[in-house]
């Protein structure tokens, strides 16, 4: 044991100078996170463009050219989807906005009499009767409305700064697919030479792990948007587009797409209309996406990309979302994925280690036939 420990220590001496940088770059990394999303995103975006280039590139086409097509293509379908998509979604809101005023009503009339609860006398929930709340509420108004004008002055400050990183990806994200190759080598390059030929082997399966996840996911997602956006419609949702739109953008988490997608559908449905058999036919469509989900888009094309149980990935977006915001968000699934590449890597070493076959041999000796001396847990 003195040995071990003395092995330890002075690997400790030898590299506290490299420990403490990589603690200083986590740091900075932590301080850094709200302005480190167009980063993140144009880093992911020239991550999955740059199979496309490479393959330009054995086509006799320069990396620069290569990546200028790319973004042309990408950008281009980007834009001609917004441009179908966006008179839909606002046909839609128009007519959900018709239907506020008798949604209204049903609350007054029919919702509030069943919980047991009145209106303020002389109130009512109609555009006359929501001036007259407004007018006898309005002295104490006075007080909100500089905090509404402090409130609106920060929203525009984040609109801009949201604006300011949409306009950033595409920079960053041409600038990094069109110097990847060389990135990927100054990296390896750094380095140590004997530590090489393990790191190749980490690399090329995080590469394939995160690759197939990637598409699988994107898939899936697009997959679930189609679906729900379908059958939403043939189940008489006059928003099924933005439903649909909600659940496949946020069904990279397991189950919150379709939470959230519920909640947005009944409270869209509920200001439509109030009858009950559309609710009936949105509690079916969501159960049978549910079961199409788990049972044929993720396995089919998904499958076990990343080896990670739901409930490790739901705890894995949730620490990311904790430690570094929305920019943990986007991270923590590739962060799982690597770490479960280098978690069974761990697991291989550790059972063809001695301290473990010394110990699975003294167990064998002890109760034979009832432990195997070596193998995969399982």
């Amino acid at each position: 044991m003195n040995a071990v420990e003395d092995s330890v220590t002075s690997s400790f001496k030898e590299n506290w100078p490299w420990l403490l940088i990589g603690l200083t770059l986590l740091i900075f990394t932590w301080l850094l996170a709200p302005i480190l999303t167009p980063f993140v995103v144009g880093a992911g975006l020239a991550y999955i463009g740059d199979p496309l280039v490479d393959r330009l590139e054995r086509l006799r086409l320069s990396r620069t050219l290569g990546v200028s097509l790319v973004f042309v293509v990408l950008f281009g379908s980007a834009l001609l989807t917004i441009g179908l998509i966006v008179p839909m979604l606002q046909g839609q809101l128009t007519v959900l906005i018709h239907n506020i005023p008798d949604w209204l009503t049903w609350v007054q009339d029919v919702l509030l009499p069943k919980l047991g609860l009145k209106l303020p006398r002389g109130v009512q929930l109609d555009a006359a009767g929501l001036k007259t709340l407004i007018a006898q509420h309005w002295s104490s108004a006075g007080d909100i409305l500089p905090a509404l004008w402090a409130r609106a002055s920060q929203s525009t400050g984040a609109i801009m700064t949201t604006v300011a990183n949409l306009l950033l990806i595409p920079i960053v994200a041409f600038y990094l697919l069109r110097d990847w190759d060389l990135l990927v080598a100054w990296v390896r390059n750094t380095i140590p030479p004997r530590y090489r030929p393990t790191t190749d082997q980490l690399a090329r399966e995080t590469d394939e792990v995160l690759s197939a996840f990637f598409r699988g996911q994107l898939t899936v997602m697009a997959a679930l948007t189609v679906y729900y956006w379908v059958a939403l419609w043939l189940a008489g949702l006059n928003l099924a587009l933005i439903v649909g739109l909600i659940v496949g953008l946020v069904s990279f988490v397991p189950y919150l797409g379709a939470v959230i997608g519920i909640v947005t559908a009944v409270i869209a449905m509920a200001v439509q209309t109030q009858e009950l058999a559309p609710f009936l036919w949105l509690g079916l469509v969501f159960a049978i996406g549910q079961f199409l989900e788990s049972n044929v888009f993720s396995p089919w094309l998904i499958g076990d990309r990343i080896g990670l149980h739901p409930v490790a990935v739901i705890f894995a977006v949730m620490a990311g979302g904790q430690l570094f915001g929305f920019i943990g968000v986007l991270l923590a699934l590739p962060v799982a994925a690597v770490v479960a590449v280098m978690l069974r890597h761990t697991l291989q070493h550790w059972l063809q280690s001695k301290l473990y076959r010394s110990g699975a041999a003294a167990a064998e000796a002890e109760n034979p036939g009832e432990m195997p001396s070596d193998g995969p847990l399982p």
